[in-house]
């Protein structure tokens, strides 16, 4: 049986990332570790203070099943034995990272789906003003951008970046920062812009809005939906829904929400936290299946790990095993 062990890494982003809820300049993300002399897998999670979650609890959470792990407990097990997020993700990604090196099979082969070809991720513009947003997306010269707002004066902004890049593909992210006052003007201004998606606009908890308007863009679920068990309550509000390994608690659970999604007739985006590429590796098995995908995390960083997710611009290639899977 593996042994596991845990530790907690810090790398720079580049600038600062900023959206609704505050800025931060470093993605400091917890690793967990399977090991047993022979072959070694890895998980990587960003624990989230909006879900109650620090670094230390999270590092914790994972090295207080290290015996149950060498006595036994595997991938099938862990879903039971911890409750989705961060510190679930990093661990059941590493058993798939540690199955597929220890029989010499890819996870995607594991997970009976098919070889992961490149795709396009969005890139993000972080939360500032009218002008220093548009800035940024006219020098990223990227065919997708997810634009981070949530605060008063998010028409202008979204106007002056139009303006700026107006042959680009936008997604909004109001991490939860519009209001029952101010939502339906702030679609109808996306709507005049031509922006493909609008994610979770209103706060999770006063999201039953969303059943009661009409929406003239697509709106998608992000801090309201998590596991299988929110899909209930997404019907009639959203059209599609962010699935991120750290919300679900891994690549296991999401696989099946994201097969549940899809019988319910939800669009698919794929996301991520600002992390390394050891995070956005396994979610790179979920981009088949998505109409978004969101992968940039290491493009935010000053740094990334080594060996690293290959990016061409805004072209994600699939991880080679000795990255993961």
């Amino acid at each position: 049986m593996p042994t596991l062990s845990v530790r907690i890494e810090r790398f720079p982003i580049a600038g600062a990332f900023t959206i609704a809820r505050g800025s931060k300049t470093e993605a400091v993300v917890v690793v967990a570790e399977l090991a047993d002399g022979a072959t070694t897998g890895r998980g990587e999670c960003v624990p989230y203070a909006r879900y109650d979650e620090t670094v230390d609890g999270v590092a914790a959470l994972i090295a207080s099943v290290a015996s149950e792990v060498a006595a036994g407990l595997d991938r099938a097990d862990l879903q039971e034995r911890l409750p989705p997020g961060a510190a679930r993700n990093a661990l059941d990604c590493a058993f798939w990272d540690f199955e597929a090196k220890r029989t010499g099979r890819r996870a995607f082969e594991l997970a009976g789906l098919p070889a992961p070809a490149p795709v396009t991720t969005a890139y993000t513009i972080s939360l500032g003003t009218a002008q220093a947003m548009a800035e940024a997306a006219r020098v990223a010269g990227r065919p997708l951008l997810k634009l981070k707002l949530g605060k008063e004066g998010d028409a202008e902004r979204l106007a002056a970046i139009r303006a700026a890049v107006p042959e680009c593909e936008l997604i909004i992210d109001a991490n939860e920062g519009w209001t029952a006052a101010n939502l339906e003007a702030n679609l109808a201004a996306c709507a005049s812009a031509g922006v493909t998606l609008v994610e979770q606009p209103l706060p999770a908890t006063d999201d039953g809005l969303l059943e009661r308007i009409i929406r003239p863009v697509p709106v998608c679920a992000d801090e309201s939906a998590h596991g299988l068990e929110s899909l209930s309550h997404l019907a009639g509000r959203y059209d599609a829904i962010n699935i991120k390994l750290d919300k679900t608690g891994g690549l296991t659970e999401a696989l099946a929400l994201a097969e549940a999604a899809r019988a319910a007739g939800l669009d698919i985006m794929v996301g991520c936290m600002v992390a390394t590429s050891l995070a956005m590796a396994p979610a790179l098995l979920l981009a088949g299946a998505a109409r978004y995908v969101d992968l940039d995390g290491p493009l935010l960083l000053a740094r990334d790990r080594e060996p690293a997710l290959h990016y061409e611009g805004s072209l994600v290639y699939p991880p080679k095993p000795e990255l993961w899977g």
